[in-house]
């Protein structure tokens, strides 16, 4: 049986560096057998992927690569507050947060970006509850934030 780091490394991923807060928080927080995470931006080398809202200057399938990311990110967060990602027993809920048009109704695809991910790199406990939700405008002018929780 694989790790859920040997996965993303079959992926082609690898668990990148905690990005750094943009404001007064912190990335994750352990409370008992769940650990929370902020959202995440789809940052990759201190520097978000893209800008804009989904629908205009970024299209879904941009937007798919951004919630990824954002994954990628929560998975660095949860990974630095507990040490092992063998520990995760289940990813409880992922909320998704699309800065989007008024009339881009395409929210649960661009989600799948981070859905898909964490069901690959965590298997059958990675399967969650999961909100998709479009909003007028996220920090930095981010696409795509993605918060997640797990239970460890």
């Amino acid at each position: 049986m694989s790790t859920p780091e040997e996965r993303l490394a079959a992926l082609g991923h690898a668990v990148p560096e905690v990005a750094k807060p943009v404001a007064v928080y912190v990335p994750a927080v352990r409370s008992g057998h769940q650990v929370f995470t902020s959202g995440q931006l789809p940052v990759r080398s201190g520097e978000l992927i893209t800008t804009g809202k989904v629908g205009a200057e970024v299209t879904a399938e941009e937007a798919y690569a951004c919630a990824q990311q954002c994954a990628l990110n929560a998975i660095a967060a949860v990974k630095a507050e507990i040490g092992d990602l063998g520990l995760v027993k289940r990813v409880v809920k992922v909320v998704v947060f699309v800065a989007s048009t008024p009339d881009f109704t395409g929210q649960p695809g661009v989600a799948n970006g981070a859905s898909e991910l964490l069901g690959e790199v965590f298997g059958d406990a990675g399967v969650h509850a999961r909100s998709a939700v479009g909003v007028s405008a996220l920090p930095l002018d981010a696409p795509v934030e993605v918060e997640i929780l797990v239970e460890v």
